[in-house]
């Protein structure tokens, strides 16, 4: 039905540069199995490209102005050979859409999040009109839909595969449900499909993707799906090692995705649960439509279940109206639940936001702050990996280092391990003896080499 590739297509390079979640990773994957229909291969060489696309991210701070420098430095590139196709795709582009192609003649496409499916239309569009081309509707099903019919080939042994997009919770601080869309959850037959055809081709890790995953909610007939029947239906599969799910709402922690944990023997044992403030006065500011103490009692629930449950989470900093005591209460919860892994940033306003009206918090203060939570955020990631010293564990063995000598694996709570062993590790869980540590990462040796050497 068209989705085989015409041999008599001439070979052009495209080159995807991607910024921002790991949904824009699994979006930028699902576009090179795409344009390979109209004959484009991937290069991870600029020079080279026919075609160069720029997958953008709108969370971090001054996404808009790193679109321009990034343009700019392609257009240097390319100062005298022929021009490439410029596509700047993603949340930026559902944002800026027509300002960015009034502002910058050198990109001829702009395509939003929800339109990737139409991305070979588009190309060819362009190349018989040479008129500029803008693709920001907000196309969810006909997308899933559409990629549904295009086998994923971008197994790893860790793979990401996105089950649900957009939110509803407008928070005042986010753009996402403006870049993004209203929450929508992928058929759950069609989830399944992609999970056959990743474990098929060597994928022993999935890390299911949404803004907000755990509200995956799929209803077919009488028949409703949630995250955790989908979490069930993977124990199924004998292949797969690991599950894991990002990124979590704490409003969406159900009784039926906590009760999981129980009877999972692939959940892994750290939750990611972006809590952004200690404070009920921010949260309530936040719009985020939780309390602390809700936050508090989710992890109680876990911890209960399974006393080796971790957390990580996300901070938002200087969030307009946190005084000292509202940072004062974060860096408590921060002590009282000791995040493993946490990321932490300073509050900037996004256009359109509710948040965007409002008077930010004193840019020297805000930075204090910032280094006073990451100093202790990353104090307990050290203490947590030096903790492991001298101790075994069970590691994912995910690929070899660039030195062609190391392997790399991920313990169960997504710390780095990196260690001496051989190829044929690859795809396995094995039993590392963990001999140093850092910040961020563990280093070892193969329990059984590591014997050997003992004796």
């Amino acid at each position: 039905m068209g989705l085989k590739r015409n041999p008599k297509i001439m070979a052009k390079k495209i080159f995807i540069k991607t910024f921002g979640c790991q949904m824009n990773e699994y979006d930028s994957n699902r576009i090179y199995d795409t344009v390979q229909k109209i004959g484009f291969e991937k290069t991870d060489e600029y020079e080279k490209a026919n075609c160069y696309v720029l997958n953008t991210c709108h969370i971090r701070d001054k996404a808009k102005e790193k679109v321009y420098h990034e343009i700019g430095r392609v257009k240097k590139i390319f100062r005298n050979k022929k021009k490439p196709i410029v596509i700047v795709a993603g949340c930026v582009a559902q944002a800026e859409n027509q300002e960015m192609l009034r502002r910058e003649p050198y990109i001829d496409i702009v395509m939003g999040p929800q339109s990737y499916h139409k991305i070979n239309e588009v190309i060819l569009n362009f190349q018989k009109k040479l008129k500029k081309e803008e693709e920001t509707e907000f196309d969810t099903i006909s997308k899933f839909n559409y990629l549904s019919k295009i086998k994923n080939k971008n197994s790893k042994v860790s793979s990401f595969l996105t089950i649900q997009e957009g939110c509803d919770k407008f928070c005042n601080f986010c753009v996402v449900p403006y870049t993004r869309g209203p929450e929508y959850s992928r058929p759950f037959k069609q989830i399944i499909k992609e999970v056959e055809e990743l474990v098929g081709q060597g994928t022993r890790e999935i890390i299911l993707l949404g803004q907000n995953v755990n509200a995956y909610n799929y209803k077919e007939g009488n028949k409703e799906f949630r995250l955790s029947d989908l979490l069930k239906k993977l124990e199924e599969f004998n292949q797969l090692k690991r599950v894991r799910y990002t990124t979590s709402h704490p409003k969406d922690m159900t009784e039926d995705l906590i009760n999981f944990y129980k009877i999972s023997n692939k959940l892994m044992p750290l939750v990611h649960l972006p809590v952004q403030s200690g404070s009920n006065k921010i949260l309530e500011l936040m719009n985020r439509k939780h309390t602390i103490e809700e936050y508090l009692l989710i992890h109680k629930k876990l911890k209960m279940i399974n006393k080796n449950i971790k957390f990580s989470s996300d901070f938002i900093i200087g969030y307009p109206g946190e005084e000292d005591e509202d940072f004062e209460k974060t860096m408590d919860l921060i002590n009282e639940i000791k995040f493993i892994n946490s990321y932490s940033f300073i509050y900037s306003p996004r256009p359109g936001t509710s948040a965007a009206k409002l008077e930010v918090v004193d840019n020297d203060k805000t930075k204090k702050r910032l280094e006073i939570i990451q100093k202790k955020l990353f104090e307990n990631q050290l203490e947590r990996n030096k903790s492991l010293e001298n101790t075994v564990i069970n590691v994912l063995v995910e690929n070899r280092m660039k030195d062609g000598v190391k392997l790399f694996g991920r313990t169960e709570f997504m710390t780095s391990v990196i260690f001496d062993g051989s190829e044929e590790n690859i795809g396995n869980i094995v039993q590392v003896k963990i001999t140093g540590s850092n910040q961020n990462s563990l280093f070892g040796i193969l329990k059984e080499n590591y014997n050997k050497r003992v004796a």
